[in-house]
């Protein structure tokens, strides 16, 4: 982690280089400037998605033309100037590693991709000299950059990193049932409707609706064969769908079971020497929201380290001895 003087010292570019590092990326602990910072990102991000999704409507785009070119441009500018910072400030989090290879890494990071991304289509826009109308439905990818501000969608990032595999495993699975039942349906129907089932990448529009369950109805067998296929693909199509959202439901509850438990480690840690100060619980009010859970779940997790605590024989509030129950 480096020297922990560092954090204290902000003369110097290096100085405010972990300031800028400690208010964009760590925080330890509660910082009302970096909160400020997040919610004029957020403010700005959703003011950008908002912009792009009325400049589509023909008669705002002419009439607030160029409003909505100064919000992108100004936007764009700060972006910039985020994107940079962030990736400037990135060695703060290994310094005993070579900076360059710091800074590559986190600039190969899901989140500068879309920070990148947010900004590219203007830059792209400029070089042709035209504005695309697919660089400008690009401009939609800023919206993504909101998730780095809401840790309840960090909970199911970190599902999704952790069960990969599995998942990955059940669309394997599906693509090969869509390819089987294809296959199946085009030789039961192409003779009776060769314009709907002509050939097997054209059997596989209806395959695909059936095994997600959407049902569009816009093309459907005829045949008897064809139709007691339809109900066997639709029954493991209903078995299918249904297993990768049980497996991210029960990813998900142990997520939340285990920042729960962490949330309580941390709290017994606070809770040695009897009694929380208030800087401890500014850490824990910022800790809980870090990890998404309820004011609710929180207060229950610390009556519980606390009671816990006086059944030990100390005040739960300042620490001191209790005397003996009589």
């Amino acid at each position: 982690m480096g020297d922990p003087t560092r954090a204290t010292d902000t003369s110097g570019p290096i100085g405010l280089r972990r300031r800028l590092w400690e208010l964009f990326e760590q925080r330890p602990t509660p910082d009302r400037r970096a909160l400020w910072l997040d919610q004029a990102l957020v403010w700005l991000i959703l003011i950008n998605v908002a912009a792009v999704i009325l400049e589509s409507v023909p008669s705002l785009s002419v009439r607030f033309e160029t409003t909505f070119s100064v919000i992108d441009v100004v936007s764009v500018a700060i972006f910039t100037v985020e994107y940079l910072i962030r990736a400037w400030v990135s060695v703060e989090a290994a310094p005993e590693r070579p900076a360059l290879a710091t800074r590559l890494a986190y600039l190969r990071s899901p989140m500068a991709v879309i920070d990148l991304l947010a900004i590219l289509p203007f830059y792209l826009g400029g070089l042709v000299g035209v504005d695309l109308r697919m660089l400008r439905a690009l401009r939609l990818l800023r919206i993504l950059k909101i998730t780095r501000y809401f840790s309840g969608i960090k909970v199911l990032t970190d599902v999704l990193k952790a069960e990969a595999r599995p998942m990955a495993a059940a669309l394997f699975v599906m693509f090969v049932l869509m390819l089987v039942a294809s296959s199946a349906i085009y030789w039961a129907e192409h003779v009776a409707q060769p314009d709907a089932f002509g050939s097997i990448p054209a059997s596989m529009w209806w395959t695909m609706v059936t095994l997600t369950t959407v049902g569009y109805g816009d093309v459907v067998p005829v045949t008897s064969l064809g139709r007691v296929m339809g109900i066997v693909i639709m029954l493991l199509g209903i078995g299918m769908v249904a297993l990768p959202a049980g497996m991210l439901a029960s990813r998900f509850s142990e997520e939340l079971h285990k920042r729960r438990e962490d949330f309580g480690r941390e709290v017994d840690h606070m809770l040695d020497d009897g009694r929380l100060s208030g800087g401890e619980e500014d850490v824990l009010e910022h800790l809980r929201e870090m990890m998404s859970l309820s004011e609710d779940e929180a207060e229950l997790i610390l009556e519980t380290r606390r009671t816990r605590l006086a059944d030990t024989g100390h005040c739960p509030h300042c620490g001191k001895s209790l005397p003996p129950r009589e």
